[in-house]
């Protein structure tokens, strides 16, 4: 058998890479549809109960296989000078939470007099999630008086925007009083990251459709009139907004072990794919219909940032480059897929590396759905300080993952321009400049590389034979970063190999690396810093739900073809 290795951390982890990655099956969103599905959950609406001002609340119930859950949703009449998608803001179009099971009337009163005000309420281990969204307020009012005057919304229109709403934040894992994240880890369904705010998201989008026609229909009574459906196709084209700045990027500095299993099983799943030795007819014809579905997406993807639509545009010249391939390319070779990784490799920007690297997983469900299984972490063993390490050892490990670290040039300002903080006002990270504003004092230990070469300097007199017990005795301002070089050393994917304070760092680049894993589509940048993106369109919505839809509902539809589920 033909081994082809794992990619290398050095390769993968600089973050340009990181910054061009997209959604693939082992994404958050659809290893939760795909559990839904596979075990049958039946959902149902148990109360809507909003007036004509589009006030009141609305009830959404997920029934598993031994528990239920909940998305309860508040209504407010927002008045537009108070609608804001910055996180200090304090009133919302719409707040929600996702209950433990079936509310009482006495849970949603109590609820309703702490969800709405989200940072400023009191919630309980009851609820697991707290979450708050804002209209898009243009596309809002196109769909409400459309479907009021008897006719669909223009599909245009919807295209260009791709949500009716966008959350600003889904809180989680204890935040605001919720359950803590080891309350809830040992039920299966919750097993994989994130799998609590994926189902808040996944019903918020039914109750925001459900909320749309409500106040079409409400306008159309106005004036003597029935309103129009929506179309069932238009609806499930639109997903849930989302805008995400500086507060979400030093997760993955902050969680290194999390942070290593993603890569890591998607990485697992790349090489495992790469070494088939013969792709089946079937296989090879679904990899060739989510090309063409994949085109819509690229074709359709928009942005007015400059650096994404670089990358845009060159991801349709890939596709062009990727389409003369096909054409030339007998897939039916052997080790097709690791020829055409390869050749990616040698040929198309990153963004093309890194679609194809997601696509060629799509047709092995059977094989690589698995390793979602991995992708979670329990961190409290991994974080012991190895004492009895020797300083050979410890030179040894910071040489191998952090020489572009020791290589700079930490004095040169160009290498030192930012440093991160959190803003006593906000209380959210930010990015600020070194040399212009009066931040260092409270800069926040989220530069590992630089940390990582002044301790590999202080190393440099001590001798080979010494414990690092006995270093830190002496320099205990390096043990942040020896326990992360040990940390790194046993979970190779967990560091960023790339200079994280620079004036040349973008920190959208963390934030679509995480938001890819949550299985986010068209990113669109608005600043170097925060970034818009769409979950869950063209998802079945979850009456739909079925084993056959859950799937491959990411990419546009056109002729189905079913996965080769014995791969």
């Amino acid at each position: 058998m033909t081994t082809i290795p794992r990619r290398d951390p050095n390769l993968v982890m600089r973050l340009a890479r990181l910054g061009s990655i997209h959604q693939s099956r082992l994404s958050f969103m659809r290893v939760l549809t795909r559990r839904l599905a596979r075990e049958g959950w039946r959902f149902e609406r148990t109360a809507f109960d909003v007036n004509s001002a589009g006030e009141g609340h609305a009830v959404y119930t997920a029934h598993g296989p031994e528990r239920a859950y909940s998305l309860i949703a508040f209504a407010h009449d927002l008045p537009p000078e108070k609608r804001s998608d910055r996180v200090i803001a304090d009133a919302w179009d719409t707040t929600f939470t996702l209950f433990d099971g079936v509310p009482s009337a006495e849970d949603i009163n109590r609820l309703s007099q702490n969800i709405p005000l989200q940072e400023a309420g009191r919630v309980t281990g009851s609820e697991l999630s707290v979450s708050r969204a804002n209209r898009s307020v243009r596309l809002w009012e196109h769909v409400v008086s459309s479907l009021a005057q008897g006719r669909q919304p223009d599909p245009n229109r919807i295209n260009a925007v791709g949500y009716l709403m966008r959350t600003t934040a889904v809180y989680g894992s204890g935040k605001l009083g919720a359950a803590d994240r080891e309350m809830i880890a040992d039920r299966p369904e919750f097993s994989a990251p994130f799998q609590v705010e994926m189902l808040s998201v996944y019903l918020t989008r039914w109750f925001v459709l459900d909320l749309v026609q409500h106040m079409a229909n409400q306008r159309a009574a106005a004036m003597g009139q029935d309103a129009a459906q929506l179309c069932p196709a238009i609806a499930r084209s639109m997903g849930i907004g989302n805008s995400t700045g500086l507060g979400m990027a030093p997760f993955l500095l902050n969680h290194p072990v999390l942070f290593n299993n993603w890569i890591a099983a998607r990485e697992a799943a790349i090489q495992t794919v790469r070494q088939i030795e013969t792709a089946s007819a079937s296989a090879i014809a679904l990899f060739r219909s989510l090309i063409a579905r994949g085109r819509v997406t690229i074709d359709t993807w928009q942005s007015e940032h400059p650096i994404q639509i670089t990358k845009i545009n060159a991801l349709r010249a890939d596709l062009l480059n990727l389409e003369e391939y096909l054409s030339e390319t007998d897939l039916s070779a052997r080790f097709p897929w690791d020829a055409l990784y390869r050749w990616a490799e040698g040929t198309l920007s990153l963004e093309g590396q890194e679609w194809i690297a997601s696509l060629i997983l799509e047709p092995y469900g059977a094989r690589v759905d698995k390793f979602a299984d991995e992708m979670s972490a329990d961190n409290t063993a991994t974080f012991r300080i190895a004492g009895a390490m020797s300083v050979k050892d410890l030179r040894a490990l910071l040489t191998d993952i952090y020489a572009w670290a020791i290589e700079t040039d930490w004095q040169a300002p160009e290498n030192r321009a930012r440093a991160w903080y959190v803003s006593e006002e906000k209380l959210e990270p930010r990015l600020g400049e070194r040399f212009e504003e009066p931040i260092e004092a409270f800069e926040q230990p989220l530069a590992p590389g630089r940390d990582a070469a002044q301790l590999f300097n202080a190393l440099a007199h001590w001798p080979d034979e010494a414990h690092v017990a006995d270093f830190l005795l002496r320099h205990p301002e390096h043990r942040h970063v020896l326990r992360r070089a040990q940390i790194v050393g046993r979970a190779p994917y967990a560091e960023i190999r790339d200079n994280t304070i620079s004036a040349q760092v973008l920190p959208i680049d963390m934030l679509r690396c995480k938001l890819a894993f949550f299985g986010a589509t068209q990113f669109d940048p608005r600043s170097d810093r925060w970034v818009r993106i769409c979950m869950y369109g063209g998802a079945p919505l979850p009456t739909e739900l079925t084993p056959e839809n859950a799937d491959f509902w990411v990419f546009p539809e056109t002729d189905p073809v079913l996965e080769e589920g014995a791969a």
